[in-house]
């Protein structure tokens, strides 16, 4: 959010100052200096600060995508742009000191995965290059009561097409599907560990796995509702994957663990999925993040 005041708004040139200013030139530079003063007035009347920015808002950041903003440009989304806003909400602390930028990109990056799913459900269709941003308060911006955090999609090469609102076009079953999906991968991050190896942290990967485990439960049991061959196979091999990571969670010891947590993790490959998204008229192309880290 803006750490000062709204900054002045900036003034596009007008076409009566443009043309003055040019002064006896060729009709094509006259034309090309009214359309730029056209398009300066534009862009000076969709500045919008970023303490109003809505779910859903396409913009054009004025500067660089990162660093300390007081206004977007508000364009369309059927016009080329660099962001759009896919979920809000307000941190909840107590009292008024401001708790620091390490805790507030903290919650921030635990909330806005939630709240952009919501939004746009299936990562998979998400544009290439579109990264998940966001607009938190700063220590400034706090103390005039500033709680609330503004989650984007924003593209890191390139422009964004079209509006990332794809929740209401959803049928029930691919909405079911992805809210399943969506859990199982979030309960790995989430509960990743800091350590890199299972030894020095034996009870962090176990704790990761029951609640791998848990969410994968609840997707087969959602899989179970929904028709189609596909989707019964996926069904078959997470019921597997579940299995493998409770015995995961229960492991007496680190040989133990390694023994169930190897199936367990090659059977949530997200290329195992491929099929019963088709069947379901998903996106069926492995982000390729996701790609890299099942590939190393």
């Amino acid at each position: 959010m803006a750490i000062h005041p709204p900054c002045r708004s900036l003034r596009g040139i007008s076409a009566v100052v443009a043309l003055l200013a040019i002064g006896a030139v060729g009709c094509s530079e006259v034309s090309d200096a009214v359309d730029g003063a056209k398009d300066g007035a534009k862009k000076v009347a969709r500045q919008r600060s970023v303490f109003s920015l809505d779910t859903g808002d396409c913009y054009n950041p004025n500067g660089k995508a990162e660093g300390e903003a007081y206004s977007v440009e508000i364009v369309p989304c059927d016009e080329a742009h660099e962001g759009q806003v896919v979920g809000e909400f307000a941190i909840q602390k107590k009292g008024a000191e401001y708790p620091g930028d390490d805790e507030v990109s903290a919650i921030a990056d635990e909330r806005c995965p939630v709240e952009a799913q919501k939004y746009a459900p299936d990562t998979w269709a998400l544009p290439k290059g579109a990264a998940l941003f966001y607009y938190t308060p700063t220590q400034e911006s706090w103390a005039t009561g500033d709680r609330s955090v503004s989650c984007t999609y924003t593209a890191e090469g390139g422009k964004l097409n079209g509006s990332l609102d794809t929740a209401k076009s959803l049928e029930p079953e691919q909405t079911t599907y992805l809210t399943g999906s969506n859990a199982v991968y979030e309960a790995l991050w989430a509960n990743q560990p800091e350590q890199d190896t299972i030894e020095a942290d034996l009870a962090g990967y176990k704790a990761q796995a029951k609640a791998v485990a848990a969410a994968l439960d609840t997707h087969v049991e959602g899989l179970g509702g929904i028709e189609g061959t596909e989707v019964g196979k996926l069904r078959t091999t997470l019921t597997k994957a579940a299995g493998n990571w409770e015995k995961a969670a229960n492991a007496a010891d680190a040989d133990a663990f390694y023994v169930a947590y190897d199936p367990a993790f090659t059977d949530i490959d997200p290329n195992k999925s491929v099929a019963a998204r088709k069947e379901l008229g998903l996106a069926t192309t492995v982000p390729a993040d996701e790609a890299e880290v099942w590939a190393g």
